[in-house]
């Protein structure tokens, strides 16, 4: 066997193994690969396709035809899409620093040395694993109007001054409402999530910013704040995503009222997909949705990249 045969063999190995692991992380990718293609990209094609249609949900004796943008058309016209647009945005507006500052002071909370800490996280995530509905019956109750637990407690902080307040039936404060619970039962994500970047900060930059007599709202701003540069950007990305996603709360207690005040697209679509039977126009509002959370959070993105990087 010459020199060359020799340094040969062992190249043929490699390229043999390399195409064999290759092989296999294929294989391993392929059924995570078809379970999204079948159920996300197919459907979300296909509603591409019966958005430009005036398909019923139940078949009509005159079958559906292709009317291209007319739904659009007739969406981008309609004052309750507007409305529950507005409402949308108005909702993130409110629910990202809420639940998403809470969340962070009760991650640096439970990330210090603190007897039972283990018990209170588990506490505290307990919300984010109960079913909304559960949570929405709590709550409804919390609202109750006009002798409701939250309405006892603004007559005794205010010493009878303040009246009783109609918490999901007065237009002016049904969103606050839907806004103060959403917070609440979700934060506890968010807070595992910065609990995870916390622990990822190194001690010793602490240790140095005492040494040089940072303080701690100074230790805070920065060390903290910057070592949680990209689990902001997450955490951002992932409840405006969560918030267009705004459903089961508005549908449960206020379905959409007063006047519209807390009507969302989600509802507005699956009004106009499953009540009204217009499945064609849902998959329109649909499609809207999905490129107005995609450009909101290609904007975050771009907004909160790390321009060090």
């Amino acid at each position: 066997m010459t020199s060359l045969d020799r340094t040969s063999a062992p190249t043929k190995k490699r390229r043999s193994r390399s195409k064999g692991d290759s092989l296999q992380q294929l294989s391993m990718l392929l059924p995570g690969a078809v379970l999204v293609l079948t159920f996300m990209v197919a459907p979300f094609v296909y509603s591409i396709w019966l958005s430009m249609t005036n398909e019923r949900l139940i078949p009509r004796p005159v079958p559906s035809k292709f009317i291209g943008f007319d739904n659009y058309t007739r969406l981008a016209a309609d004052p309750v899409f507007w409305q529950a647009l507005g409402n949308l945005f108005r909702f993130t507006v409110l629910v990202l620093p809420l639940q998403c500052g809470f969340a962070l002071l009760v991650a640096i909370a439970l990330n210090q040395k603190l007897p039972f800490r283990g018990l209170f996280r588990s506490v505290f995530f307990l919300p984010s694993i109960t079913s909304m509905v559960v949570v929405c019956i709590i709550w409804s109750t919390i609202f109750q109007f006009p002798t409701g637990p939250l309405n006892s407690l603004v007559n005794a902080l205010s010493f009878g001054l303040a009246g009783p307040v109609d918490w999901l039936g007065d237009r002016n404060v049904a969103m606050f409402s839907i806004v103060l619970l959403s917070a609440w039962a979700s934060f506890g994500f968010q807070m595992i999530i910065y609990l995870a970047g916390l622990q990822n900060i190194s001690a010793e930059l602490y240790d140095a910013a005492r040494m040089d007599g940072a303080g701690p709202l100074s230790r805070f701003w920065n060390v903290t704040m910057p070592g949680l540069r990209e689990t902001h950007v997450f955490v951002l990305i992932v409840t405006t995503i969560q918030a267009f996603k705004l459903f089961t709360q508005v549908e449960l207690l206020t379905g959409g009222g007063p006047g519209g005040s807390t009507e969302t697209l989600v509802r507005y679509m699956v009004t106009a997909g499953f009540t009204q039977q217009r499945v064609g126009y849902g998959s329109a509002v649909a499609v809207v949705l999905f490129l107005i959370i995609m450009m909101i959070s290609m904007t975050q993105r771009f907004l909160t990249r790390n321009k060090n990087g």
